[in-house]
């Protein structure tokens, strides 16, 4: 709630007003603000689509974006050249517009012409339904592979992964390349993962996940959406250094990740468990688990 007032704080006056008498329990449903130049604002809540009666102008959005990193374009300016930044609280901004291209990689994205603030949830206990797939009867937890389609809680499902091995006094290691899992904040994470958990914020996978091996002697590694051949290099590391692999990849069902570039780990049997999410009962629902 805190953190929601203070991102309306820094928005247009207009939509402010709106959204400021909107009832706590909208509030708390609010998964995201989603804004297009010369369009209405639309709040997309647990329950639905709810139409705010501002347009957004192209000059709005470049104040919001100011004002939500503060007018330190320097500090955020490798985020933004990706189309996202994250904020305060672990949220995070998507940013669509012209794309500036400079020997085949995007530099920056100006002319904003839409923006949306994805607002990040800590909810404690949701991985509880999971738990016994996560760690072996010797105590040692197990390499799992989490399958989601967007939308449907599988940061989250990390999140409280962490925090719940943790608990049980297992080191463990966050690689959190686009400071989704942990939503770090001047040094601190903007959730709670635990005492036990060590956060990397900001590397790529493949050497954030040889750099908390060597250095932090983790008993699992956390990271979200695997996926790029020198990732899954990285995650074979994981196995030879006796360490196991907690992370995710998009998909919806099994056929679909005979499609994906992580098929290969799952053919040799690197992963104990894959659990499969959906949101038919909600984010975070257990669709299916397959052994390995």
């Amino acid at each position: 709630m805190d953190t929601f007032r203070e991102i309306v704080n820094r928005l247009p006056a207009a939509i402010r007003q709106e959204l400021e008498v909107l009832p706590n329990v909208v509030i708390n449903e609010i998964e995201e603000i989603r804004m297009r130049c010369g369009q209405n604002v639309r709040l997309q809540t647990t329950a639905g689509e709810k139409i705010i009666s501002h347009m957004i102008t192209a000059e709005e959005l470049v104040k919001i974006l100011n004002s939500l990193i503060k007018y330190s374009y320097y500090a955020y300016e490798e985020d933004l050249a990706k189309g996202f930044i994250t904020i305060e609280g672990g949220h995070r901004v998507g940013i669509c517009g012209k794309a500036v291209v400079k020997n085949g990689q995007t530099t920056l994205i100006k002319e904003i012409s839409s923006m949306n603030i994805r607002f990040a949830k800590e909810i404690k206990g949701c991985s509880d339904k999971i738990a016994r797939y996560l760690v072996g009867g010797d105590g040692r937890p197990l390499s799992t592979l989490i399958v989601s389609p967007p939308g449907c809680g599988k940061t989250t499902m990390l999140r409280d992964i962490a925090r719940s091995l943790s608990s049980r006094k297992i080191k463990v290691a966050v690689c959190d390349e686009r400071s989704e899992i942990a939503g770090m904040y001047n040094s601190n994470p903007s959730f709670d993962l635990g005492s036990r958990t060590d956060v990397l914020d900001g590397a790529a996978k493949a050497q954030g996940i040889q750099m908390l091996i060597r250095s932090m002697s983790p008993q699992v590694i956390i990271t979200d959406e695997i996926g790029k051949k020198e990732d899954l290099d990285a995650a074979s590391q994981c196995l030879s250094s006796g360490v196991a692999l907690i992370t995710s990849v998009h998909g919806s069902c099994r056929q679909s990740l005979e499609k994906s570039e992580i098929y290969p780990l799952i053919e040799k049997g690197f992963f104990s468990n894959i659990i499969i999410l959906n949101n038919s009962h909600g984010p975070g629902t257990v669709a299916e688990v397959i052994n390995g």
